[in-house]
């Protein structure tokens, strides 16, 4: 009964100490600014969704939040793929306040929980970059390489590196 209590108040600890501030990925298939006018004007339709900033020189974007809490990032896949291209690659800022991770801990970041891979043991504290590596959110290459579990993306469950 002691260690079903210790649990219970490990993970209600780790659901208070991550935020989601901000998402920065890469887009391919762009070939012009029209094609980023594109997935901008896409991602800005999302209710969660402030601000999307576009970098056409490497096909990057930007995306701030007004409901941190409420962030989707498959349904943000989606959008840039019902925009016509695919994300390469997907970075989540989030800020972190003295929370210990180590590879194949979860972490709950308002309805996302976040798998730690590959990580060693280390503190985490204030805003970190975090990057997804389940399938849609990296190159095929790359997703075949990670070796990781069959993705539960859709279920708010995503694996990431430091």
């Amino acid at each position: 009964m002691k260690n079903l209590l210790l649990l219970a108040v490990i993970l209600i600890t780790m659901t208070t100490h991550a935020q989601i501030t901000k998402v920065y990925f890469q887009a391919s298939g762009l070939t012009c600014s029209m094609c980023s006018n594109a997935i901008n004007k896409s991602l800005k339709s999302l209710d969660f969704v402030d601000k999307v900033t576009a970098n056409f020189k490497d096909y990057s974007f930007e995306v701030s939040f007004k409901l941190p809490d409420n962030i989707d990032f498959e349904r943000m896949r989606r959008k840039v793929e019902d925009a016509g291209f695919f994300v390469s690659a997907f970075f989540a800022t989030i800020s972190f306040n003295n929370l210990q991770i180590s590879s194949g801990q979860s972490v709950k970041a308002g309805a996302t929980t976040l798998v730690f891979v590959n990580s060693a043991t280390r503190l985490l504290n204030g805003e970190t970059r975090v990057k997804l590596l389940d399938k849609g959110f990296v190159s095929s290459k790359e997703y075949k390489s990670n070796a990781i579990a069959p993705s539960l993306t859709g279920s708010g469950t995503y694996h990431v590196s430091l």
